[in-house]
């Protein structure tokens, strides 16, 4: 009881404190369609304010967003601000059919909400089908005024997105792919900051460069914006220095390749040290499953200030199925404990869960014809439960209103049936990889400490699956290969300065446990950010609890859409 009240009271007094101090910031987002060229022909996507990537925001720890949405596509759409903890705006999350119905075209919506207790990069992305293709741009977070960064102070800030592009409209590839039950068609090209790089057709004159000046240094702010792909991302001949992921400060990581699953964000420091000429940074698929995907590279160009060179150095780049590099690079970094926003491991867990993810297969329906193995559907799920979104109404509009029907509290705790998940053997086992559909809650007492044990399974690929929690930062306790070990497993747990994230890349063939507490009430979705795999199914959700005043979820607003 002690404990709770004082963490209760931090809480307070740090959302008292944030919203006593801060600004408003204050955005319009205009979503229309734009036509660019890109790879040889012209395409029509769909863009916020008439760009690719989006708009920059830049606010302050403390500071509160307003975002006014104003839908002109032809699509519905929302809007989710990724790793923002949304503490008492749960309504603001943005995930369609969680917490919010879509804005429907030609409507609008606001989203409010503080900025408690965070500062780095994040960013912020469409949540409706695979719009966040282009839907998409960073969202940084400075240190409250008067405060400074736990490292130097760079020269200057870069945001670096890395996307994934499509050579036809991203919503009828999706739709192709769910209609015929197989994997949709892979991007033709990755990019830099909306440009593909010169390796490709067309591509000379669409290549990211940066100006930089000897002897300085640099933050980059690295976004994996990408829908399926994890990437490796390199400059050649200058290390990088990892000073954060995820928008928590890091020990300081030197390093000469990043690895970002999409989602996640890294913020690294580079001095320019070389001799004055130019360098390529570069930008390739780590594909752990034997699957075919985009083998390309995107690369963009630092040139330094009065370089002549016409020939930029490029980078050894790993091989896309590198699972060694990528494994050092993802347990190498240590969260930097004590420093700015560092919240300390709970150490008391209320809840443990143990939850399979992987790709299963779903049963063709009745007249239509499937193209996936066994002439099924491909699927994909958590503990074998299939998750499906409601459709007419939001999961957190039947929270609160307590309307029933929509969806049930009987998410397991363990996977119903348990066996070795990690065993090729059973990549078409076929009494055991089909999974039902459903829409299952986990509920949580609020302000209750909850560990995960994530277990890959080896269904149809072993790969490895970026899992992303809504509304909470998580502790990163361990991670390794097979399947987990109960006994000998939590020895290698780091309870004193364990990596701090919103996104973790469950290894491939392999499992990783994470520990969060449920300090904020509403529902709170964590899906695999592969978008080819969540549609399929490979996702489920938190129910927490309302706490004591004014930990409460507080009634919808007013202009909420409606389904």
């Amino acid at each position: 009881m002690a404990r709770f009240a004082f963490v209760l009271a931090c809480a307070l007094a740090l959302l008292a404190s944030s919203l006593a101090s801060g600004a408003i910031v204050e955005h319009s987002f205009n979503v229309n369609n734009l036509t660019v060229t890109r790879l040889c022909k012209e395409q029509s996507i769909t863009v916020v304010n008439g760009s690719y990537p989006g708009p920059t925001i830049r606010a302050r720890d403390g500071d509160t967003l307003v975002v006014h949405v104003f839908n002109q596509s032809p699509y519905n759409i929302s809007i989710h601000w990724h790793g923002i903890f949304q503490l008492l705006s749960a309504w603001a999350d943005g995930p369609a059919y969680v917490t919010q119905c879509p804005i429907l075209p030609g409507n609008n919506y606001t989203y409010r909400f503080n900025i408690t207790g965070q500062e780095g990069t994040l960013w912020w992305h469409a949540h409706v089908s695979w719009l966040r293709a282009t839907v998409h741009g960073a969202l940084i977070i400075h240190p409250k005024a008067g405060r400074s960064f736990p490292f130097p102070k760079p020269y200057k800030e870069i945001p670096i997105i890395l996307g994934e592009w499509w050579n036809g409209n991203v919503v009828d590839i999706e739709n192709e792919g769910l209609a015929t039950g197989i994997a949709p068609n892979n991007s033709n090209a990755y990019s830099i900051n909306g440009l593909p790089g010169d390796l490709y057709d067309c591509s000379q004159n669409q290549t990211y460069q940066v100006k930089v000046v000897k002897g300085k240094t640099y933050l980059l702010r690295i976004i994996n914006a990408a829908l399926n792909n994890q990437l490796f991302y390199k400059i050649a001949n200058h290390n990088m220095t990892v000073v954060a992921i995820d928008a928590a400060y890091t020990t300081p990581y030197i390093t000469d390749v990043v690895v970002v699953a999409p989602g996640q964000t890294t913020d690294v420091l580079i001095t320019a040290n070389q001799q004055t000429g130019s360098y390529y940074m570069a930008a390739t698929p780590y594909m752990s499953a034997n699957i075919n995907f985009d083998n390309t590279t995107t690369r963009g160009i630092i040139v330094y200030e009065n370089s002549t060179s016409s020939s930029p150095i490029m980078p050894a780049l790993p091989n896309p199925s590198d699972t060694p590099t990528a494994h050092k690079f993802n347990t190498n970094i240590t969260g930097l404990a004590g420093g700015p926003q560092w919240v300390p491991v709970p150490t008391n867990v209320d809840e443990h869960m143990f939850v399979t993810v992987g790709v299963n297969l779903e049963l063709c329906p009745v007249n239509a014809t499937c193209q996936g193995p066994f002439n099924n559907r491909l699927s994909a799920s958590m503990s074998n439960e299939s998750f499906q979104l409601p459709t007419n109404l939001s999961m957190m509009q039947a929270q609160f209103y307590n309307v029933s029907g929509i969806y049930t509290t009987d998410f397991p705790d363990q996977p119903l049936v348990k066996f070795d998940y990690t065993d090729s053997n059973i990549s078409l086992d076929l009494s055991l990889i089909y999974a039902p559909k459903s829409t299952k809650v986990k509920t949580l007492k609020f302000n209750s400490t909850v560990e995960i044990v994530l277990q890959n399974t080896a269904f149809l690929a072993i790969e490895n699956h970026p899992i992303h929690l809504h509304g909470f930062n998580f502790h990163v306790l361990a991670q390794g290969f097979g399947n987990y070990d109960p006994i000998n497993d939590p020895k290698k747990f780091n309870l004193v300065n364990p990596q701090i994230r919103n996104t973790i890349g469950v290894p491939v063939g392999g499992w990783a446990v994470i520990r969060f507490t449920a300090n904020n009430p509403g529902m709170w979705f964590m899906h695999c950010h592969l978008d080819v795999h969540l549609p399929w199914g490979l996702g489920m959700v938190f129910e927490v609890e309302n706490g004591p005043t004014p930990w409460v979820l507080p009634a919808p607003p007013a202009d909420l859409p409606q389904c």
